[in-house]
């Protein structure tokens, strides 16, 4: 059955009109971007075989142009839509911090570092510079790899928060396996992050780890 043939509550669009975009199942989200099904399949059908295929909503939206336009149903032109339409977010997440006091909002902070780093498929370290009021004066990514005592430098974080006149520092890096549970060795650079930064009066105010899903909080689980 077509959708515009569902019950009007069942309907996606409707759904989301009446109740909001929080309402809506993966499927149902995907299936408004989509617009239309294919020849025996409706947008709700389609969208739940591509999170199925691709193995989840994030490798869906992260995947290359060939491996999105191979799939019957999507092409170019929804590629360029996706794309288009994740850039938008991005943007819109680094201008809520921007005018934003960033630290006392870890929620806003949470939602931006989630969308940057949460389907890297390698390990990323990342630093975000705050002003003296805790307003964000930019976000760099300093290490790539596997991110371990060995890899990440604090003087390389030091030289770039002396650079940009910063204040305060908060630090992020994914973890790829999608655990968002932090390891001796992230407690440990933490700490030896925090003590070169105070050397030079700025404070180290968290680190997140971001996961599939799921972030944590070194701040919060009390392991500063």
């Amino acid at each position: 059955m077509a959708i515009h043939q569902w019950p009007e509550h069942q309907r996606p669009r409707e759904k989301l009109l009446a109740k909001g975009s929080k309402a809506l199942s993966d499927q149902e989200l995907l299936a408004i971007f989509l617009r239309t099904g294919v020849s025996g399949m409706s947008a709700i059908d389609l969208a739940a075989k591509l999170i199925t295929e691709f193995g989840g909503l994030g490798a869906l939206l992260n995947a290359n142009q060939a491996r999105f336009c191979s799939i019957k149903g999507l092409g170019l032109a929804k590629y360029c839509q996706l794309r288009a339409t994740l850039e938008l977010t991005e943007r819109y997440l680094g201008e809520q911090l921007n005018n934003n006091d960033i630290f006392t909002s870890p929620k806003q902070v949470e939602d931006y570092l989630s969308v940057q780093m949460r389907d890297y498929q390698r390990e990323v370290f990342s630093v975000l510079l705050l002003d003296s009021r805790h307003q964000l004066l930019g976000y760099h990514e300093l290490f790539h790899g596997t991110i371990d005592t060995t890899s990440v430098h604090p003087r390389e974080v030091v030289k770039l928060a002396l650079e940009k006149n910063a204040a305060a520092v908060i630090v992020a890096h994914n973890h790829p396996s999608g655990m968002a549970e932090p390891s001796n060795a992230d407690i440990d650079i933490t700490q030896r992050l925090k003590t070169a930064l105070a050397l030079i009066d700025i404070r180290l105010l968290d680190h997140f780890i971001i996961g599939r899903g799921d972030i944590t909080s070194l701040a919060n689980e009390g392991k500063m």
